[in-house]
């Protein structure tokens, strides 16, 4: 099975750019960390796959009061621990580690920046924000790949206008 996952989209009336999309190629299911702000990003992305999500801390009301604060996913023999993140970036891991018990692995957001890590046993996934640079110098989303393990990746994105002048900057400023 192969899962899309994303974090920290922070789009308000608008959508998942294409480019975003695209990245996420074919997947047969997506978790979303967090950080949505509006129901319909949950609502395109269940067009493509089956999407469930978390609430971060900057979602308005009607994803507040929708989506939990943290879920639990089981993939085949796998249970995968679903939840945003609170606090600044050092100590992340472990604060999301005391949500869970007895999973394989804990995907979160928050920090806006891309993390692979393993501890104790449990693989700790961080898909960055696929479209918003606050904190980070790089978009990202995830990809986990499951079969008999779980096979982390994290592929960097950029926007089309990436590198494209802008309206009133010169180029060799």
């Amino acid at each position: 099975m192969r899962i899309g996952v994303l974090a920290d989209t922070h789009l308000s009336g608008e959508l998942v750019p294409d480019h975003v999309i695209a990245a996420l190629g074919r997947v047969d299911l997506i978790l979303h960390a967090g950080d949505i702000l509006d129901m319909p990003i949950i609502e395109q992305l269940n067009r493509i796959a089956d999407t469930f999500a978390v609430r971060g801390n900057m979602d308005h009301p009607d994803v507040t009061g929708i989506l939990p604060a943290r879920r639990f996913i089981e993939v085949g023999d796998f249970k995968i621990g679903l939840t945003h993140g609170q606090g600044g970036p050092s100590g992340i891991v472990e604060r999301v580690a005391s949500e869970f018990r007895d999973v394989d692995c804990i995907i979160f957001g928050h920090t806006h920046n891309a993390l692979v890590q393993e501890l104790n046993g449990v693989l700790f996934f961080n898909p960055g924000s696929p479209t918003d640079r606050r904190f980070t110098e790089r978009n990202s989303i995830g990809i986990l790949e499951v079969t008999d393990r779980i096979v982390p990746l994290i592929i960097e994105i950029e926007s089309p206008l990436a590198g494209a002048e802008t309206e009133g900057s010169v180029a060799g400023d």
